[in-house]
């Protein structure tokens, strides 16, 4: 019997998670349903688990298929595979998918396989070219994650990954010699030894930074990719447990599910999300008020920017990444820049603007560097 201590997590955690992939999928199935060339995009997910969570809320599957059947040109399009090796929750999900209301409407049947997920089925997605897809992966601990596996998916167009991992079983199995090689398929057998060599005198929060950022450049190694996580803290918010990382090689992307993983942060400072889930934060509201993360990203563009002439979209797109910064914030701290004469914006060719507003083709002009 398989056993992942997240499904046994309360509510609001295991809710948390299926709701930015879910929401994710609907936004991404929308855009590329209606820009690729084929009649396919895929739904792609090897450690599917069972059909509902300790709690009773419904497991991820069942909620993007939900959205596909009430989707007409989704339910045309849509192959969902799901996968888990565990024979007793891959037939509790198949008994359920086919007891969905509507699901008949699905031009394409899900298929549900119960399968060891390894190097087998790793070469095969190397060797195949791939219907856009998202792919994602939940597995108990961190057995089938590699990097292999995630490179073997996002190769291909419109191709993106969103992962789960358990960060308490990564940070304990670095250091342990009987799971080596899983550690390294995960990072690499050499970033996974300079982490190694790294980890061991730092105290546990730039520990977790350490192996967290490590992660993020090997998913990125050609700085091509954009890779974005969101972090979950245990029940009593006192420790992390997990991490749900995306990776893409879109910007679009990358700006959606930044404002999906914004949305879903369990706390904000100053508007500025904390890309993360905490059930302790409600207790300590006035804490993280001490923070003024929108101050900082004035000096941040001031310092970057000064003397510059440069559009809304390019600023936003190239500042942007790494940072915890949307959009939004970027919209809101450039107009209180504008309302002190920090910056000045205009539209090309005298076309009319509204002041304060930011469109992506508005010009915004920075004050010179102060000596």
């Amino acid at each position: 019997m398989t056993n992942n201590s997240f499904f046994d997590e309360g509510l609001d955690q295991s809710a948390v998670k299926s709701a930015i992939v879910a929401k994710y999928f609907g936004a991404w199935a929308k855009i590329i349903g209606k820009s690729c060339r084929g009649d396919r995009i895929a739904y792609l997910d090897l450690f599917a688990g069972p059909r509902r969570y300790a709690d009773g809320t419904k497991s991820t599957p069942l909620l993007v298929l939900e959205m596909a059947i009430a989707d007409p040109e989704m339910s045309r399009k849509l192959v969902t595979i799901f996968n888990d090796k565990d024979d007793k929750s891959s037939r509790s999900l198949e008994q359920a998918i086919g007891s969905l209301p509507g699901i008949e409407r699905l031009k394409h049947k899900p298929e549900v396989k119960n399968e060891e997920v390894g190097t087998e089925m790793v070469k095969q997605f190397q060797e195949m070219e791939l219907v856009p897809t998202l792919f994602f992966v939940d597995p108990w601990g961190y057995k089938g994650l590699s990097l292999q596996l995630v490179n073997a998916v996002v190769k291909d167009w419109a191709c993106e990954c969103i992962f789960f991992f358990n960060y308490n079983r990564v940070n304990m199995g670095l250091g342990n010699e009987f799971v080596r090689p899983h550690m390294d398929a995960l990072f690499g057998p050499g970033r996974a030894d300079e982490l190694r060599a790294k980890i061991d005198a730092l105290p546990p929060q730039d520990r977790e930074t350490a192996i967290v950022e490590e992660l993020s450049k090997a998913l990125n190694p050609t700085g091509k990719r954009f890779v974005l996580p969101f972090r979950f803290r245990s029940a009593n918010g006192t420790r992390t447990s997990h991490h749900l990382i995306f990776v893409s090689k879109s910007f679009l992307g990358y700006h959606i599910m930044k404002g999906i993983m914004a949305r879903e942060s369990s706390l904000k400072e100053q508007g500025v999300a904390t890309f993360e889930y905490n059930p302790a934060d409600a207790r300590f509201p006035m804490l993280f008020e001490l923070n003024r993360p929108l101050d900082e990203l004035e000096g941040m563009l001031l310092k970057v920017f000064a003397g510059q002439t440069i559009s809304f979209k390019n600023l936003y797109e190239s500042h942007s990444v790494g940072r915890c910064f949307t959009d939004g914030n970027y919209k809101a701290v450039l107009k209180d820049m504008e309302d002190r004469n920090l910056v000045t914006a205009a539209k090309a060719g005298g076309k009319k603007r509204i002041k304060g507003k930011f469109p992506d083709d508005v010009l915004i002009t920075f004050s010179a560097a102060r000596n």
